[in-house]
């Protein structure tokens, strides 16, 4: 299985935001995960669709965005045109959770769903046909550099075996490091989102080869 390591801009300098997405796409990542926070779904804000237009043009890497917010139906299409190439809403922030990835992909981009620590997975049971990516929180999001929760392993196993033969990635996101990286790996994991382990580092690309478990 061939481990993708997607850094999360979030922990980035946002004062060198061009130059860090620039810089981790010569490290070697194969996914920018930008995390778009409302300061309602989760107690935190952060960017908009501006900002992912504006950092488009530092990189062709996939941009994985990942929308943490109260109504991300309101902004789906304006994300889509800024340059997403992932859209991942929570199953906990959508009413219509079918209708929202049908809409998604109607605008020719990946469809994913993310679930809180709490959230079991059977809210993915009946959508999986419409999914492209499953992100797994490993911590309550809203904040980088928390701790890994362990009890999220688990759970990761068991979408593992609900994806079966589905060509549908299945990320994890929150206190990912070299330590936990290959429990997650274990578990099912073939995508890995790493903040504060990839931009407090001094070497982004030894980083992120340690990430991926050949460093």
């Amino acid at each position: 299985m061939t481990v993708k390591i997607a850094p999360s801009i979030l922990s980035a300098d946002f004062a060198a935001l061009g130059q860090e997405v620039k810089s981790i796409d010569k490290a070697g990542c194969d996914y920018i995960h930008v995390d778009v926070m409302d300061g309602h779904f989760v107690p935190n804000l952060t960017m908009g669709p501006c900002v992912v237009k504006s950092l488009r043009k530092c990189s062709d890497k996939i941009f994985d965005v990942h929308l943490m917010m109260t109504n991300p139906d309101d902004f789906i299409e304006a994300f889509a045109a800024a340059g997403a190439d992932i859209i991942t809403v929570h199953a906990e922030a959508v009413w219509h959770l079918d209708r929202t990835l049908s809409r998604i992909r109607e605008l020719g981009k990946k469809a994913g769903v993310s679930l809180n620590p709490s959230t079991s997975e059977s809210a993915l049971e009946y959508v999986l046909d419409k999914l492209d990516l499953i992100l797994v929180m490993s911590v309550n999001p809203g904040f980088g550099g928390q701790k890994f929760l362990p009890s999220q392993l688990d759970k990761i196993a068991r979408i593992k075996k609900m994806i079966g033969s589905r060509n549908i990635d299945l990320e994890v996101d929150g206190g990912i490091t070299p330590e936990t990286a290959p429990l997650c790996i274990k578990a099912g994991a073939n995508v890995l989102v790493a903040g504060s382990a990839v931009f407090s580092s001094k070497d982004y690309a030894a980083t992120i080869k340690a990430l991926r478990g050949n460093g």
